[in-house]
């Protein structure tokens, strides 16, 4: 109700010219119909098409209702259509009314978001909260109830929702490169396979489990869908192994943007590029994201050979990847983008390193301070809200 006041609050200044529009049409129409009546009757023989256009056929108490229903529709669709041009007076230096400006405008307000990530991913987005009609959070299928808890205890703020996708979390099963096969919550655990990287991603149980209501109306609703940040293979791409979920998805009209990565992961993403990031959503959730945003954040020597060490790399955008170049405005968040496996990819600042704190291997008891790259919130957010704002005044 308040968005329709506030549509018709846009003819304030054009209420006086209005009326007297409608105050001539009367006028005029009465004009018409008193000629008609004169033609009527003194011409005689008229072609018998004029007695349907004048509804002859019905009783004129009839005719009268029908013609005023007719008349009073059409005046609301055109004041409706009206209604969605802005009105602004222009004044002088001396205050007094000179003229008006009409300009045509699109009300839009606040983007609905749909997230698809983990805990930590939550975390990051969660700063979109204050400035988006409603932030949806879809978690892992395979811990609901912990990732569930843990986030709405955690985050609880205003416009931040959290869902699951199943009715019963679901085991999801990862096959490495190796052929072993492992749950996917344990694959971080195991340094043993570190090198290797999964080839296969599958549930176990109900091959179709059943997408939940609430679930399928977030998707539904949604003006964009965001995947990530979080683990490829254990944050993300798990939901997508249901097909009522990626069919969603597929059907939205929402925009999809894929949060790729900073580092690739031992033991899931090892060796994988920007592309190889894209071509496992396509897989698994029959759909290419709109968008895929990588960091373009170059990292000091000294925390890349630390992440090295750990069998991880940064995942950057490289020129072999390169389908299209497309050019885009000046933008203070983005470098420029590309197309890449049907997707355009746009490199932005979106990391900062911070001080984390870790348990010694050999001994539990102490800790160590070491420098990592993660997704900076704020730059996130603003890079993915830029990017919808784009796209909603485009």
């Amino acid at each position: 109700m308040h968005s329709i006041t506030r549509r018709f609050a846009a003819l304030r200044t054009l209420t006086l010219p209005l009326t007297m529009t409608f105050l001539g049409v009367v006028l005029v129409s009465l004009g018409v119909a008193y000629l008609m009546i004169h033609f009527y009757r003194t011409f005689v023989g008229l072609p018998a098409f004029f007695e349907w256009l004048t509804l002859q056929f019905l009783p004129r108490p009839l005719r009268g209702l029908l013609l005023i229903l007719a008349g009073l529709g059409t005046l609301a669709i055109g004041i409706w259509r009206l209604s969605g041009i802005a009105i602004f007076t222009l004044r002088t230096n001396q205050g007094a009314s000179d003229s008006e400006l009409v300009l045509g405008y699109r009300h839009a307000g606040p983007p609905r978001v749909t997230v698809l990530s983990g805990g930590p991913g939550l975390l990051v987005l969660n700063a979109m909260g204050e400035q988006v009609e409603r932030m949806t959070c879809i978690v892992p299928l395979h811990d609901q109830v912990e990732y569930y808890y843990r986030a709405s205890s955690l985050f609880n703020l205003r416009n931040v929702y959290y869902l699951v996708a199943t009715p019963e979390p679901l085991q999801v099963v990862a096959e490495l490169d190796d052929g072993s096969r492992l749950d996917v919550r344990h694959l971080a655990l195991d340094p043993a396979i570190a090198p290797r990287h999964v080839v296969k991603l599958s549930l176990q149980g109900d091959p179709q489990p059943q997408l939940t209501r609430l679930a399928s109306e977030a998707i539904r609703d949604a003006d964009a869908i965001i995947l990530g940040p979080g683990s490829l293979f254990e944050s993300i791409l798990p939901n997508l192994l249901l097909h009522d979920l990626g069919a969603a998805i597929a059907a939205s009209r929402a925009r999809t943007i894929y949060v790729c990565n900073l580092m690739t992961e031992p033991g899931r993403t090892t060796g994988f590029s920007v592309a190889d990031h894209i071509r496992a959503i396509k897989t698994y959730g029959g759909f290419t994201p709109d968008y895929v945003l990588v960091n373009a954040q170059r990292i000091e020597p000294e925390i890349a050979r630390l992440y090295a060490a750990a069998h991880q790399t940064a995942v950057y955008l490289s020129p072999e990847e390169y389908e299209e170049l497309t050019l885009r405005p000046s933008d203070a968040n983005a470098r420029h983008s590309v197309m890449v496996e049907g997707a355009t990819v746009i490199e932005a600042d979106l990391a900062s390193s911070v001080i984390q704190y870790t348990a010694s291997l050999s001994n539990p008891s102490e800790s160590r301070a070491v420098r990592v790259l993660r997704h900076d919130s704020h730059k996130l957010s603003r890079a993915i809200l830029a990017l919808l704002d784009a796209q909603r005044s485009a």
